[in-house]
């Protein structure tokens, strides 16, 4: 079984496609108007844009967390939480090990939630 698709809220197709495409560094890949669906391709998972869809929280993984925060804060979105690490990654189950997850939270042009996540050897690695 594959992940093929995530589906999330958006009022203004617009407004969403101009907040990720520059989020995503990505144009879409396709826009059906109506019945107001927008797509973009996240390696080969596709980011579906819906006004009907329900709002979902997704993690989009980044190389550097810290300078996507200070971006998106720079641009005006407001962060919901600031980068932190969540966990460290004692074995390979879930990451590489000896590395350390960091998060970060905020809030997309049409009220949704979006994490961050990266991850970076651990402190005194």
């Amino acid at each position: 079984m594959k992940l093929i698709q995530v589906a999330q809220y958006a009022e203004d197709l617009e407004r969403a496609s101009a907040f990720y495409s520059q989020l995503l560094e990505a144009e879409p890949r396709a826009v059906f108007d109506p019945p107001g669906l927008l797509f973009f391709d996240l390696g080969g998972v596709r980011l579906l844009l819906e006004r009907g869809a329900p709002s979902s929280l997704f993690y989009l993984e980044v190389a550097d967390i810290h300078g996507r925060i200070e971006d998106l804060r720079r641009r005006g979105v407001r962060i919901i939480t600031d980068p932190h690490v969540i966990f460290t990654h004692e074995d390979e189950r879930l990451g590489p090990a000896g590395s350390e997850e960091w998060m970060a939270f905020f809030e997309d042009s049409e009220g949704n939630t979006v994490g961050l996540v990266s991850r970076m050897r651990a402190a005194g690695d």
